[in-house]
């Protein structure tokens, strides 16, 4: 009951929110900075899914230690819940970063962050339309439009019909699409089996699958710094906590009101891209923080709730 208190009330769940928003806005940096220090280049495709594999075995690792110490006992899951911890892994894991790992490779972690705003409104609309989880009203139309909006205004330079990059932003909103797919499905799944042993699991076999996948195609990475290292089990941490959270704030609460806070990723991915990457002159422009008004405004529009109208008390 604790931790459904916790995981339901409006400052835990900002809280939280904003936490996992941090930790996984750092990653865009995180991975440019680690291609860098593992010495693996940006048209090294197989060394990038070695790294996204090794990153996300070792995130599952993390997940189900801490977890088994938490709860003082191994987390295994239920025999019947094999079936959806790989059909989970598939679209969390495999597809969601084999495209982001990809795609980070040919854009600039700025533009990155904000198009992977858009997985918020992805997950808002997937949950409405496709699997009836909630209500698609108006209002979480509007949030869509504004957040869609703010990615449009990102890309205008390039332009999505001038020099817009399949292999570039175009994985990294294919992403995305795995991301909100993921997000509706750890929603069911996790009524049924414990969001960690989901997190901890998925990530061990999704990770498994690619890092075979990169060693089997001859991938190696050979120039590994020891800050590259440091960045990888760093980005490990991040999805082990990061994700493990997000599943349990899922749980307990509708997609549309958790993923929206998806939408502070692009913030914190401009912010922190802009100070360790250099792209200081892409993050700190007047087209940027218009974008990222656009993003906030619709996290404000799918979580307002209007307040009812006062029904006069009868005369005494």
């Amino acid at each position: 009951m604790k931790a459904k208190k916790l995981f339901t009330s409006t400052l835990g769940v900002c809280g939280l929110a904003m936490v996992c928003s941090i930790l996984w806005g750092s990653a865009f940096p995180g991975v440019k900075l680690g291609y860098e220090w593992m010495g693996i280049p940006a048209d090294g495709a197989n060394q990038q899914i070695l790294f996204a594999g090794t990153r996300f075995f070792l995130a599952g690792i993390l997940a189900l230690l801490g977890g088994s110490a938490a709860s003082r006992r191994i987390l295994l899951p239920k025999k019947g819940s094999w079936p959806m911890i790989i059909k989970l892994s598939a679209f969390q894991t495999v597809f969601q970063y084999l495209f982001f790992y990809l795609g980070l490779a040919h854009t600039s972690g700025v533009k990155a962050s904000i198009i992977e705003g858009t997985n918020a409104f992805m997950a808002i609309l997937i949950a409405s339309l496709v699997f009836r989880q909630e209500k698609l009203t108006a209002r979480k139309i509007a949030g869509c439009a504004l957040g869609f909006g703010g990615v449009a205004l990102a890309n205008w330079q390039s332009g999505m019909d001038f020099g817009f990059q399949l292999t570039g932003e175009g994985f990294i909103l294919l992403a995305t699409l795995g991301y909100a797919i993921a997000s509706v499905l750890v929603k069911d799944y996790s009524k049924k089996e414990d969001p960690v042993v989901l997190s901890g699991w998925q990530f061990a076999l999704g990770g498994l699958v690619m890092m075979v996948w990169g060693l089997a195609s001859g991938a190696r990475i050979s120039g590994a710094q020891p800050a590259g290292i440091a960045m990888l089990l760093y980005l490990a941490m991040v999805s082990a906590v990061a994700f493990s959270l997000w599943s349990a704030l899922l749980k307990y609460n509708p997609v549309s009101k958790i993923t929206v806070f998806g939408l502070m990723y692009p913030v914190f991915g401009v912010i922190l891209s802009g100070i360790l990457l250099g792209e200081g002159a892409q993050a700190f422009n007047g087209k940027t923080i218009a974008a990222l008004i656009l993003v906030s405004a619709g996290i404000w529009v799918v979580n307002w709730i209007p307040k009812s109208k006062s029904i006069p008390r009868p005369a005494q």
